[in-house]
């Protein structure tokens, strides 16, 4: 009993020593929402025995417990007479322990608080998982906001179109010297060996026809591509070839483009056999307008000329005759179709504005009208699709193509559909090859993949986010206008579909409804259909295609029907028959 009364005045006398500063500013901790969770390691000891609290007026002191930042828990020993020592928590709920009424006090146990000091929390996967996940999700949040600072400028995608020998070539290789694009040492090399070739008006379109068939030719075969900048706008030229023989590439241009330029010859002679002689002025009109390009700038080239020299009547000439077929065609002559006197040999009115040359033409040059031009609305938050355009190896598989919705970064995973073939982002490649982190809708990228070989890829596959998946079909149903057709067209007819950067053979299994004026359907099928009538038919594939409904994608969903190398009908997509779709966390 004189041990444990010694031990009672020592506590008493510390106790009586202890100073607080009641009007101090509570503590108030802060706590790392991305860490786990605290869990207390328990005492050794079991805690002793809770006796009744001692009455008011029984000649002891009122226990005092101080809690900064969390509550309290006051255990007291055996019923022993002495005030409790003062207990601080901080952030957690504390037990205090006086000694027990031993011959020796034992050493004092470590408090929770202090064992969160000293020594680690313990693991908890759920809980590491749960944090992780998090962390990814707010890493994605500013990896997405780093996307939309990165991309500043709008990019648009340019397709220069119209009859072979119109001068698509020579006017985008002058638009990329006027830009800076090509420096004037380049242009000179190419302008020396056009001349010993023996073709000096050549060299402009030597910027874009790289191969030596077509600078031997002085025809594109493939649809070329190349970048300027203003300093309004990014673009990217899609240089069409004009010769009938290569219009399913000049489809896969349209495919990609947001704007139209419908190059015409003004010389005598050259515009009416690309317009009224079956050239391929009315075919690339129709082709870009069902490819669902809105806008059309007419580019009136070879104003120059001797046999035209500025003349406005002739300028009159052409714009009375293109109006009513462009019209007819889709686009409104007031909103949707602009006009250009120019020269894109000579560069007047490409980038500046023709000037005295032309005293009668007071608009915008041809780069002053592009700039001038509406944004085209973009699916950048939309789901993932890049129907790839062109596809080759280069210490590994590259692919190119237009990005139509969605966005994408280095490293991200995606899907080769229809062969349902996961592949990474292993690097992008933007304008003049340049490498880029990112890339968001309306870019035209290249895109090496990583993890996919390049006999895998095929033009017309779709690039996919694995979260949602683009639908696989064989079969579908379609409202289909007959533009052109030499007999009437019955159920089993076969041709080629055209639809974004697919190409694939057809056949009109049945035919459905036949399509009034008034949009009315009929009730029974038609035993045929014939040139300027509409109708829905359902159409079968040789193999899947990567398609989607017209009111849900249209990028995904208009198409053309062409057979012995004309455009028979074009067709948008109202249903699909037999999908199959994805389920990437399966």
């Amino acid at each position: 009993m004189a041990n444990q009364q010694d031990n009672v005045d020592d506590v008493t006398k510390k106790t009586g020593e202890m100073s607080l500063n009641v009007g101090a500013k509570a503590f108030v901790p802060k706590f790392n929402v991305k860490a786990p969770a605290f869990a207390p390691r328990k005492a050794a000891q079991p805690a002793a025995p809770v006796a009744a609290a001692p009455t008011e007026g029984a000649g002891v002191a009122k226990p005092m417990t101080i809690s900064i930042g969390g509550s309290s828990s006051n255990n007291t020993t055996e019923a022993v007479a002495v005030p409790k020592p003062a207990t601080i928590s901080i952030g957690e709920a504390s037990t205090s322990q006086a000694p027990a009424a031993t011959d020796a006090a034992p050493a004092a146990e470590p408090t929770p608080a202090e064992s969160s000091v000293d020594s680690p929390a313990p693991e908890n996967p759920a809980i590491e998982a749960a944090t992780n996940e998090v962390a990814v999700e707010e890493e994605e949040e500013e990896d997405d906001d780093e996307l939309f600072n990165e991309h500043t400028k709008e990019h648009t995608n340019v397709i220069f179109i119209g009859h072979v020998d119109a001068g698509k070539s020579t006017l985008g290789g002058n638009i990329l010297f006027l830009t800076g694009m090509v420096d004037k040492r380049t242009m000179e090399k190419y302008e020396r060996e056009a001349k010993e070739a023996g073709r000096d008006s050549w060299y402009l379109s030597w910027a874009l026809d790289t191969n030596q068939e077509e600078r031997a030719k002085g025809k594109t075969v493939e649809c070329g591509r190349a970048f300027f900048e203003t300093d309004k706008r990014r673009y990217t030229i899609l240089d069409a070839p004009g010769h009938k023989n290569f219009v399913p590439s000049m489809v896969g241009g349209a495919a990609q483009a947001d704007v139209a330029v419908l190059v015409i010859s003004a010389r005598r002679g050259e515009f009416e056999t690309g317009f009224e002689r079956g050239g391929q002025t009315r075919e690339h009109a129709v082709l870009v307008k069902t490819a669902g390009v809105r806008t059309l700038i007419v580019a009136i080239n070879k104003m120059d000329d001797p046999t035209v020299g500025w003349d406005k009547a002739r300028y009159d000439e052409v714009t009375s005759k293109l109006t009513p077929f462009l019209k007819k065609t889709g686009y409104s002559p007031k909103t949707d179709i602009i006009y250009i006197p120019m020269s894109g040999y000579t560069g007047a009115g490409v980038k500046d504005r023709v000037g005295s040359a032309c005293s009668w033409y007071t608009g915008p040059s041809l780069l002053e009208t592009l700039d001038g031009l509406q944004s085209v609305e973009r699916k950048t938050n939309g789901p993932l699709r890049i129907p790839i355009s062109e596809k080759y190896r280069d210490m590994g598989t590259i692919v190119s193509g237009k990005i139509e919705s969605g966005r994408i970064r280095i490293n991200q995973k995606m899907m080769l559909m229809p062969e349902k073939h996961i592949c990474e982002v292993s690097n992008i490649y933007g304008a003049n090859e340049a490498e880029e982190k990112t890339a968001i809708s309306g870019d035209n990228v290249r895109i090496k993949l990583r993890g996919i070989d390049d006999g895998l890829v095929q033009n017309g596959h779709v690039l996919v986010d694995l979260k949602h998946p683009c639908h696989i079909t064989r079969e579908f149903d379609a409202l289909l206008i007959i533009r052109e057709a030499k007999n009437i067209i019955t159920s089993g007819y076969k041709s080629v579909l055209h639809v974004h950067t697919a190409t694939e053979e057809v056949i009109l299994s049945k035919l459905l409804h036949k399509v009034n004026a008034k949009n009315q359907r009929s009730r029974a099928p038609p035993p045929f259909i014939k040139q300027n009538e509409k109708c829905i038919v359902r159409i079968q594939t040789t193999k899947p295609i990567c398609v989607e409904r017209f009111e849900d994608f249209p990028q995904l969903g208009r198409f053309t029907l062409r057979d012995e190398g004309k455009t028979i009908a074009v067709g948008k997509i109202l249903k699909l028959v037999e999908t199959n779709t994805v389920n990437a966390a399966n």
